[in-house]
């Protein structure tokens, strides 16, 4: 029995999420953003009134308005399921403070001995509980970091880790261009599974995102990986190598908003390397994002699409209210 679950242990974070696999803390790489979700997966750099959006930057905070209440919700592989809250407040007129937290329910699985004797059921999940602070340091840049508290419970094994994001954003309203750079899951384990030690999902990512001036379009483009700029850093289903195209293209997601008014906003996103890992067993649409929002005074709705996944798509809605 417990080689049969220290087997699912490892095995589940790379079987739940095609991308760079082989880390216990997977709920790291989950989108925290419905609309952040919708365009291509992540963004680090969208200007918007989001409490969720700073969980992808924490230097994002700064465009979040006081005292917000934000709650997620998102389908996953079979009976998996994401549940996230999160709650900001502001410290006089240059920083800001926020408080949030996530949990993955995995879902229920059957246990067996190594002859197949049945066990009984067993529960996985993973919690995730975060702080994240903001400052401005000009009227222009921001910088934030956030620090994390990661629990992970699989039938009765645990394991504890502390990461730190570090980012940080440059905001021009008057051609309303943003960039923005950010370090991600930088820490690592305090408890094991057993004498194993997992790494964190590290990430080295750069966004931007531009506001066309003559049509109600918004443009982001999101760097992922950067520290990982290498050929044999991926690897395809089918074990064919990549072209030096297709290696560029692993690194970026791409977002695009149509904004109507100043409430509402409907956004397309590619994820192209998604779609590359999934295509033995899917289609090159796997990588495709999809999603909308809507803003009613204090009230904001918003929804995406996405395939995380073989299994099955996901779908991602949040909603925020400021009090």
């Amino acid at each position: 029995m417990r080689k049969i679950v220290m087997t699912l242990i490892l095995a589940l974070p790379i079987f739940l999420f095609a991308q760079d696999g082989g880390s216990a803390f997977n709920i790291l790489r989950l989108p925290y953003s419905s609309h952040a979700a919708a365009l291509g997966g992540s963004n680090i750099s969208l200007p918007d009134d989001d409490i969720m959006l700073a969980m992808h930057n924490p230097a994002l905070l700064a465009n979040v308005s006081d005292k917000s209440l934000s709650l997620s919700y998102m389908t996953y592989m079979s009976d998996s399921k994401v549940a996230g809250a999160a709650f900001n407040r502001m410290f006089g007129e240059r920083s800001a403070a926020a408080l949030a937290v996530r949990y993955i329910d995995y879902g229920t699985f059957d246990g067996y001995t190594a002859d197949n004797i049945s066990t009984g059921s067993f529960t996985a999940k993973d919690i995730e509980l975060s702080m994240l602070y903001n400052y401005l340091l000009s009227d222009r840049w921001s910088g934030g970091v956030t620090g994390k508290f990661i629990y992970s419970k699989y039938e009765s094994y645990t394991s504890l880790a502390l990461g730190v994001d570090l980012g940080v954003n440059y905001y021009n309203p008057d051609d309303e261009f943003s960039f923005s750079f950010v370090l991600r899951s930088l820490g690592g384990q305090v408890k094991a599974f057993e004498d194993k030690n997992e790494s964190m999902p590290f990430d080295v990512q750069m966004g931007f995102t531009k506001r066309l001036a003559h049509a109600p379009l918004r443009l982001s483009l999101t760097l992922v990986n950067l520290h990982k700029w290498s050929k044999d850093s991926f690897t395809n289903p089918d074990g064919s190598d990549d072209s030096f195209g297709d290696i560029l293209l692993k690194h970026a997601l791409f977002g695009a908003d149509l904004l109507i008014g100043n409430n509402f906003y409907a956004s397309l996103g590619y994820n192209y390397r998604i779609a590359k890992e999934l295509s033995s067993e899917g289609t090159k649409w796997d990588g495709l994002t999809l999603g909308a929002g809507i803003s009613l005074k204090k009230l904001k709705f918003g929804v995406s699409y996405s395939k995380l996944h073989v299994s099955s798509s996901s779908l991602m809605f949040g909603a925020s209210y400021t009090l």
